[in-house]
């Protein structure tokens, strides 16, 4: 079997494969991932039959325990957009703070709208209030869209149960909970970064609103509206109940440090990520003023279906892995890199490596995840906190940066009227910005947080 640095220049190969197939040859991330997984196996010398189990076992154990969290996610993100609650979220948001706050105003919905919703569904969903608003205030559609993608962003990369960072706590064995909770306070200040980006720089692009409906037609497209608590319940609800799931197992199972018994084998119940996104799946149901088999079953159909390609890629990310921890990297990182205490910046500059490279946020999430996975010994990364602070040091390399190449980059510049030059500056900066910032805050907190609590 290969070891030391054969073995890493294979590594590096794989990554190299995953680029190249997934960049230039449109491979789909599913098949690429699996191939790299069963090639590098293979090629390190381990037994065919042993890489054939590795591969499925590692599949199928991932999946074990996300799937139905990123299935759940999906209904609910499907409900929010059909019933118009997105938008009685963002119209609530406005009313709370002001319309002089606009631009900040847009950045917190898209920070609240992203967490279980995709950041690209999440801005199809509230261009024609983002054109609305902008023409309201008086503000270039530059300003709210960059501020609406930036919140969107942000939270997209760091908030269970989106995909990336839920299946990134999964394969890193870290606690969703606290991946959730840390990763609020690491978005909060990030998402006022992206506002004062907004106003500050994309406002010197003039693009004129040109709403093709007001606020008002908006929402008679949607016909009749939830109410601004209803709207909100399918998220607040799972947020809060994983939360309290993670305070009932604070410090561990064994020994709770708030609850005893049999209510605190209920708080955990309730508090599973599973559980809980299921009990936010059944409130989104609820909040629909006419309940009806189309929301029951052909909302849920459509949210399985848009869950489908992330389940499959989230299970190849976890077969390489699988095969990954199974070779002797952990020695050679050991007594390269253990005394260096470069752990978080090793996984921020492989996923932003990767995200500049292939595009996805959610690719490079997955594939750093699978790749550091096994390497978090030697990194020094392997408590409690530390796999929770890797989860989101990677979510802040998958956000660095958006270009050409990423779908969100494009849908943008479509819904926002702004030309690819204007977008270079306005918004691929941007996320540069965000994400040095991201990574440079993550650190700050990683020195802070685990001596707190």
């Amino acid at each position: 079997m290969l070891s030391g640095i054969p073995l890493v220049l294979l590594l590096a190969a794989a990554v190299a494969f995953i680029v190249v197939a997934t960049a230039k040859f449109d491979l789909h991330a599913f098949l690429t991932l699996l191939v790299a997984a069963y090639g590098t196996a293979l090629i390190a010398g381990l037994n065919p039959t042993k890489a054939a189990s590795l591969v499925t076992d590692g599949f199928g154990s991932t999946l074990g325990y996300i799937g139905i969290v990123i299935l759940a996610g999906t209904i609910i993100g499907t409900v929010l957009e059909k019933s118009g609650a997105a938008i009685v979220i963002a119209e609530t948001i406005l009313g709370w703070v002001g319309e002089e706050y606009t631009t900040e105003v847009m950045a917190v919905t898209g920070g609240v709208v992203s967490i279980p919703v995709f950041c690209d569904s999440g801005f199809v969903i509230l261009s024609g209030l983002n054109r609305s608003l902008a023409e309201r205030s008086s503000l270039s559609l530059s300003t709210l869209a960059v501020a609406l993608a930036g919140g969107l962003y942000v939270t997209h990369v760091f908030v269970p149960p989106t995909p990336g960072p839920i299946a990134a706590a999964a394969i890193l064995g870290a606690d969703v909970g606290l991946v959730m909770l840390v990763g609020i306070l690491v978005s909060a200040p990030i998402i006022a970064l992206a506002s004062v980006w907004a106003e500050r720089v994309a406002s010197r692009f003039h693009i004129d609103p040109s709403p093709d409906m007001t606020v008002g037609e908006i929402k008679e497209e949607y016909g009749t509206l939830p109410s601004p608590a209803a709207s909100f319940a399918p998220l607040v609800v799972p947020i809060v109940l994983i939360a309290v799931g993670s305070v009932a197992a604070f410090p561990s199972a064994e020994n709770p440090a708030f609850v005893h018994g049999a209510l605190q084998n209920w708080l955990l119940f309730v508090g599973d990520p599973a559980v809980a996104l299921l009990i936010g799946a059944f409130v989104g149901f609820a909040i629909v003023p006419t309940y009806t088999d189309e929301v029951t079953s052909e909302w849920v159909t459509e949210g399985l279906t848009n869950a489908a390609v992330i389940l499959a890629v989230t299970g190849a990310g976890g077969a390489f892995g699988n095969v990954l921890g199974a070779l002797p990297l952990k020695e050679f990182v050991s007594s390269t890199f253990g005394g260096l205490g470069i752990g978080l910046l090793a996984a921020f500059v492989i996923a932003a490596a990767l995200k500049t490279t292939l595009g996805s946020s959610t690719v490079a999430i997955l594939t750093t995840s699978s790749l550091i996975a096994p390497l978090l010994g030697p990194l020094g990364l392997a408590s409690q906190w530390g796999s929770v602070f890797a989860v989101l040091a990677i979510g802040a390399g998958a956000m660095t940066v958006s270009h050409a190449n990423d779908s969100y980059f494009w849908i943008i510049t479509e819904f926002s009227d702004m030309e690819a030059a204007t977008a270079y500056q306005a918004w691929t900066a941007a996320t540069a910005v965000l994400g040095v910032a991201s990574i440079v805050w993550i650190l700050v907190l990683h020195s802070v947080v685990p001596t707190v609590l």
